[in-house]
């Protein structure tokens, strides 16, 4: 099955950093936007940040903006995400997914390539 791969994620105390990267694996990331969610234990899939062709970016006011940090490098075919100040609440299975076209979103629906997720745990 064709699907991205992320990897990045472990255990790290609050106040530290973790980078997420997604492989494409199979999938091509060039020609569209890519984005990653996060769901906690007994909670929603929620947006963190989606980037699109042209490096434009968004992210998720709520707890995104100001400490994550989304790139791409299309050489590469990989997609990043930069988590710096992390804090317990920040604690999920970070997913990245393709886009369906070359725009972000913040709906899943907009996405329909997944991979199976990293985990990421923050210590307090």
């Amino acid at each position: 099955q064709v699907q991205p791969v992320e990897s990045g994620g472990g255990l790290v105390q609050a106040g530290g950093s973790l980078r997420l990267s997604c492989a494409g694996s199979g999938l091509i990331f060039t020609d569209y936007a890519v984005g990653w969610f996060r769901q906690a234990p007994g909670k929603e899939r929620e947006f963190v940040a989606a980037i699109n062709v042209k490096n434009g970016t968004a992210y998720n006011l709520d707890f995104a903006k100001g400490r994550f940090t989304i790139s791409r490098d299309d050489a590469k075919n990989l997609v990043y995400l930069q988590m710096n100040n992390l804090e317990p609440g920040d604690t999920a299975v970070y997913y990245c997914a393709r886009s369906r076209d070359y725009t972000w979103s913040l709906s899943k629906n907009a996405y329909n390539y997944w991979g199976q997720g990293t985990q990421v745990t923050v210590s307090s």
